[in-house]
């Protein structure tokens, strides 16, 4: 078993954190597995070397190890745009130039969006480029009519996931591969360095896994490995809200500077030491 934490260095870790992290190494270390620390920076406009370092200092302070040396997405930027061009020379990427206003405008009626965003009416698709490799400052989105499967499955919490194609087609739409700020998306760096770092299981919240259907199209169309999906349930604050970086919640910092030991942090999320 070789189980990963990935979290994003543009602020301080906390409660919700924690939990994802405690529970992915216990779940390695139980297994006598691996359990990897990848910080996931292809944001570089909002990441910093001093939260990269926090992050660090404060899983180890929580008495969680990891194993072989920290993979960093930003130093991997040239295979992402490799896997890019390639996807782009198969005929599976267009070029979209909306703008989420555009997008919403499309629409026809209001939505709540999908695990990308609003559902992308495809405005775009039809503008294809002779190009022999994409932009590296455009949206890129993929063509899920290139997509030959009719369904896929994946495991999530221990039951099986059927998704077919009609799915991808109503809950996601024509996802982004690649982006105008940091060259590729989660969803591409995501999938590349699960099997990079041989991940056979992801341990992440359950915000993420809607997600999970646009991986394992990913997957699919990449000829990758799929891994075991957990998904656990989100730490909220005491109005029921979870927790968010954006929101300032309390930090992990904060609690070792009051005082609270690992033990106290693993009883605060409802692990026992």
């Amino acid at each position: 078993m070789i189980t990963r934490f990935a979290p994003s260095p543009t602020g301080p870790l906390h409660l919700g954190h924690a939990y994802s992290a405690i529970l992915a190494h216990d779940m390695a270390r139980a297994a006598g597995g691996q359990f990897l620390l990848r910080i996931e920076d292809i944001d570089q406009t909002r990441a910093r070397p001093a939260w990269e370092a926090q992050i660090a200092d404060d899983l180890a302070w929580l008495g969680l190890t990891w194993d072989g040396p920290v993979l960093r997405q930003s130093q991997r930027m040239s295979l992402y745009y490799g896997v890019i061009d390639d996807l782009w020379r198969k005929g599976h990427l267009y070029i979209c130039t909306c703008t989420r206003r555009d997008i919403h405008a499309a629409l026809s009626a209001p939505q709540e969006g999908g695990p990308d965003g609003p559902i992308y009416p495809g405005t775009c698709k039809g503008r294809r480029s002779t190009a022999a490799t994409p932009p590296r400052d455009a949206v890129l989105r993929f063509d899920l009519d290139t997509f030959t499967d009719q369904a896929i499955s994946f495991q999530n919490n221990g039951l099986r996931v059927d998704v077919t194609l009609d799915d991808l087609r109503r809950d996601v739409g024509d996802f982004v591969i690649g982006r105008k700020d940091s060259g590729t998306s989660y969803h591409l760096s995501v999938v590349i360095d699960d099997a990079a770092q041989d991940i056979t299981d992801v341990v992440r919240g359950a915000d993420l896994a809607a997600a999970t259907q646009i991986h394992v199209a990913l997957q699919r169309v990449l000829g990758l490995p799929t891994p075991r999906y957990h998904h656990h349930d989100l730490i909220r604050d005491a109005a029921g809200k979870r927790l968010a970086k954006r929101d300032d919640a309390k930090s992990i910092a904060k609690f070792r500077a009051e005082g609270i030991s690992p033990a106290g942090i693993r009883q605060m999320v409802g692990l026992a030491p």
